[in-house]
């Protein structure tokens, strides 16, 4: 499977952009006496990004307008650090984007909010930053006036024990798997991160959040194989089996879309098969790992050698049927054949 561009960003922000998600995380992860002074019936998600095209590697950012208790509003800025290791610069990088976040204020309500910084980080390692922005200097008593200082809140998903993630339920789910993606013991984890996913099947997102999981996994998790997931699947989930093959085959549409979009960006008929072709064989691929493990994926170097797109489209349609690698052979083997009768060979 190819591995998604940033896919700590990706579900960082699957896993906070559910209302009532970022609800409870501001609720249960800000200090007490802070979210004491919020009212969370009122919560919009800005769409809004202010981090840097050059950092988006390292950075992913959520801004969140709530209201106050006592009147008015305010923003919560969340920014998620995504690398194993640590920037010692990061109360830099929060105060330019707190910066930002109040000058996007006065665009769009004419006037200057409340930002409550957050810092959520997921390394490997404890955090040893400073909180507060004039640690970064060595300054003179009488220079301290004269420069900017503020606070921000961190949340250290390693200091967190994995009993206190699971209490918050579905953003639970997310949280315990960032805290783990870095970690040899992820693959030990996965069926403790099923099972909770389990308790939310019946969400109406619940089925298009567990791909987003398994797709993060086995792009960012170190070591992590579709036959982890499988047998992982299969002990947390009664239905686990059945589950991959529903999984499986969105992914492989996937595949057929984001070939058809590349056929026609090319522009020229020829392209256009081409990019065609090359999104059903990704999708297929896709499929064959997640559908069947290594015994799929053992047919891979023979359907990369078919030219024919009609038969790898018969082969996408029949992946949604067969429940065996070999019936799949000998469905497209007949394929062949038929095909090679029509052309007078």
């Amino acid at each position: 499977m190819s591995e998604l561009i940033n896919p700590h960003d990706k579900f960082f922000k699957e896993a906070l952009t559910q209302p009532e998600a970022a609800r409870t995380f501001l609720r249960e992860f800000l200090p007490s006496e802070v979210s004491a002074q919020l009212d969370l019936s009122y919560l919009q998600l800005v769409k809004d990004s202010f981090v840097d095209e050059s950092l988006r590697e390292h950075f992913s950012d959520l801004l969140c307008e709530v209201g106050l208790r006592q009147q008015g509003k305010a923003f919560v800025y969340i920014l998620f650090e995504h690398k194993s290791y640590i920037d010692i610069l990061a109360p830099l990088q929060v105060l330019r984007y707190m910066v930002r976040a109040w000058e996007y204020g006065l665009r769009q309500q004419g006037r200057l909010l409340p930002v409550i910084p957050v810092v959520i980080y997921h390394g490997a390692t404890r955090w040893t930053v400073a909180t507060n922005f004039q640690a970064l200097f060595e300054l003179p008593e009488a220079l301290r006036p004269y420069m900017p200082e503020y606070r921000y809140h961190l949340s250290d998903l390693s200091a967190y024990s994995d009993e206190h993630l699971k209490r918050t339920a579905e953003l639970g789910i997310g949280l315990l798997v960032l805290k783990h993606i870095f970690r040899p013991e992820l693959r030990a984890r996965l069926p403790e991160v099923l099972a909770l996913w389990y308790t939310i099947r019946h969400q109406p997102h619940a089925l298009g959040y567990l791909e987003a999981i398994l797709r993060y996994i086995m792009s960012a998790g170190q070591g992590i194989s579709a036959e982890d997931v499988r047998e992982a699947l299969e002990e947390a989930i009664p239905e686990g089996g059945a589950l991959m093959g529903t999984i499986a085959q969105e992914l492989l549409q996937q595949g057929l879309q984001q070939g058809l979009q590349q056929g026609l960006q090319q522009g020229e008929q020829r392209g256009e098969r081409r990019g065609l072709r090359q999104g059903l064989l990704d999708g297929i691929e896709l499929a064959l790992e997640l559908r069947f493990g290594l015994d799929g994926l053992r047919l891979l170097p023979e359907l990369v050698r078919l030219e024919d797109v009609g038969v790898l489209k018969a082969v996408h349609e029949g992946l949604r049927r067969v429940e065996t690698p070999e019936a799949l052979r000998r469905l497209y083997q007949s394929l062949v054949a038929a095909s090679s009768v029509d052309s007078g060979f």
